[in-house]
C-alpha cells in the first residue's frame, strides 16, 4: 500500500518522527512503519528490540499521549508498526502543534493554530463572543432585510415580530446575552471597525503586474455581496448588448449566478482571521480568492461533485442557509461550475493557492491559457490568433504563418475542425477553402 494520509513509511527511526505521531493525533490518526522503504518493502531494523521500548517511552514523555507499537517479522527481517489514534484534544509535541494534511506533516502556527485549538475545544471562530460590542453595533436594516429573505425562503419559522434581541437569541448569535462574531460579520453596522480584514477588494488588471485601478467594499455580509456583484457589474466587467424588437436586452460576461456564488463563497467561507478577500478582473478572465484553505477531508476534486457540507464558519453559514443567500448542501462551487457551462464559458478553475482557494472563471474558450490547456500546438495557437484578428485562414496562409509544409498545413487544421472543434471550412475544395471560427 502506497503512502498516504494516514500511512508513513521510514527505513529507520529517527526522533523527528515524533512529529508524525503528533500530526496523526491531531487529525485522523494513522500509523508509520519503522524498517520499510517509501514503497512498502521490509528493509529490516537491527536495534527493534530497543527501539520497543523507546519508542512508547518518548511518545508517552514528550506528548502525553500511548500509541499501539507493534514488532512484525517478514522473510526473517524485522519492522514495527506504530499505530496512532485520533485525540479529541490538541496534542503537543515540546509546545508545538503539528497536524497530518494529505500525506503531509505541517506545523500549526499563527491564524492555523488558532483555528485548530478553537475546533478541538468545540468551536469555530464566528461561535466567539465579542466582548466589545452591543446591540447598538447592529445595523438594524440588515436584520430587516435578512427576516424578509427568511421568510421568502420559509427556512426559518415564526420569526415575525421577533426582536432583534430574540431574532439572535433564535439564531445562537449570542451567549449569555453578548453578541457572538458570527452576529458582527452577519449584521454589524461596521464590522471592520472589530475585524480590519473583512472588506472585499476589487482590482481591474491588464496582466499580473499591471493593476489598471481598485475599489473596496466593506459591510456586513447580508449587504456586502450584493454591493459587490453591483460593484464589478457597474464598473469592472462588460455588458454584451442585443435586441429583441425594441427590447434591449444587457448579458453580463459571466453568468451573474455563478459571481453571485463565487462571492458568498469567499465570504462565508472565508478565515476573518486572515487576509481581506480579493477579486480580480482581466481582460479574459474574473478570479475570487479567500483566504482559508479547504476543512479536511474535502479537496479540491471534491468541489467539483456532490460533496458534503464543511464550512469553516458553521453559524455564518447556518444563518446564511436560513436566509436563502446559500444551499447547505455543498452544492456552490457545482452550481458556480454548471452556470458557466450553460453560458458556453469554459469550465471555471478551482484550486488552492497562499493558503486560500481560488476560483478562476474565463471568458470564452479561445484564450491562450485554455487553448493550451486544450492541448494545441504552438502553430495551431499561431492560427487562432490570426484567424481572431484576419476573420480566416486558408492552408496557404497556415503554411507561411508558420513554415510548414502543404501536409502539415491540412493535418493541424483538420484537428482544429474535427478534434478541437474550433474552426470551421468554408468554400470550394482547394485553394477556395477557408477556415473560420467556428459559429462565426
Amino acid at each position: 500500500m502506497p503512502e498516504q494520509q494516514n500511512i508513513e513509511y521510514k527505513s529507520a527511526w529517527h526522533d523527528d518522527y515524533l512529529k508524525w505521531i503528533c500530526g496523526f493525533a491531531n487529525a485522523q490518526g494513522g500509523t508509520i512503519f519503522i524498517g520499510k522503504d517509501d514503497n512498502g518493502n521490509v528493509v529490516d531494523i537491527e536495534d527493534y528490540k530497543r527501539l520497543m521500548d523507546d519508542i512508547p517511552n518518548k511518545i508517552r514523555n514528550t506528548m502525553g499521549i500511548t500509541v499501539e507499537v507493534n514488532l512484525h517479522e517478514e522473510n526473517e527481517m524485522h519492522y514495527i508498526e506504530i499505530v496512532t489514534l485520533p485525540y479529541s484534544v490538541p496534542i503537543s509535541l515540546r509546545g508545538r502543534y503539528y497536524y497530518r494534511i494529505g500525506s503531509t506533516k505541517q506545523e500549526l502556527t499563527g491564524t492555523s493554530l488558532n483555528e485548530f485549538l478553537l475546533k478541538k475545544s468545540g468551536k469555530t471562530w464566528d461561535d466567539v463572543v465579542e466582548p466589545r460590542a452591543t446591540l447598538d453595533d447592529i445595523d438594524e436594516t440588515a436584520v430587516a432585510k435578512f427576516l424578509v429573505m427568511a421568510k421568502e425562503k420559509g427556512r426559518l419559522p415564526e420569526v415575525d415580530g421577533l426582536t432583534t434581541e430574540q431574532l439572535f437569541d433564535k439564531l445562537r448569535l449570542t451567549e449569555n446575552g453578548q453578541i457572538k462574531r458570527a452576529g458582527l460579520v452577519l449584521f454589524g453596522k461596521d464590522p471592520g471597525k472589530f475585524y480590519p480584514s473583512i472588506y472585499v477588494r476589487i482590482g481591474r488588471f491588464r496582466d499580473e503586474l499591471d493593476l489598471i485601478f481598485q475599489e473596496s467594499e466593506e459591510g456586513n455580509i447580508i449587504n456586502l455581496y450584493q454591493t459587490v456583484l453591483d460593484q464589478i457589474n457597474h464598473k469592472f466587467i462588460i455588458k454584451n448588448i442585443s435586441f429583441e424588437g425594441m427590447h434591449r436586452i444587457e448579458t453580463p460576461e459571466y453568468p451573474r449566478e455563478a459571481m453571485r456564488e463565487a462571492i458568498l463563497n469567499a465570504l462565508v467561507h472565508r478565515n476573518y482571521m486572515g487576509a481581506h478577500t480579493q477579486i480580480r478582473v482581466y481582460d479574459d478572465k474574473i478570479s475570487f480568492w479567500n483566504d482559508g484553505g479547504l476543512e479536511s477531508p474535502l479537496t479540491v476534486e471534491s468541489l467539483k461533485r456532490p460533496h458534503s457540507s464543511r464550512p469553516r464558519n458553521v453559524l455564518i453559514a447556518d444563518v446564511c442557509f436560513k436566509g436563502g443567500l446559500i444551499d447547505a448542501w455543498g452544492r456552490g462551487t457545482i452550481k458556480i461550475i454548471e452556470t458557466c457551462k450553460q453560458a458556453g464559458l469554459p469550465e471555471p478553475e478551482i484550486i488552492e493557492q497562499d493558503g486560500g482557494l481560488l476560483v478562476t472563471m474565463f471568458k470564452n474558450n479561445l484564450t491562450k491559457e485554455q487553448l493550451t490547456k486544450l492541448g494545441l500546438n504552438d502553430r495551431q495557437l499561431k492560427a487562432v490568433e490570426y484567424v481572431k484578428e484576419k476573420g480566416k485562414i486558408t492552408n496557404k496562409e497556415y503554411q507561411e504563418l508558420n513554415g510548414v509544409s502543404k501536409i502539415t498545413a491540412y493535418r493541424d487544421l483538420t484537428e482544429l475542425i474535427e478534434q478541437y472543434k474550433l474552426f470551421e471550412r468554408k468554400g470550394d475544395v482547394g485553394a477556395g477553402t477557408s477556415y473560420f471560427l467556428n459559429g462565426s
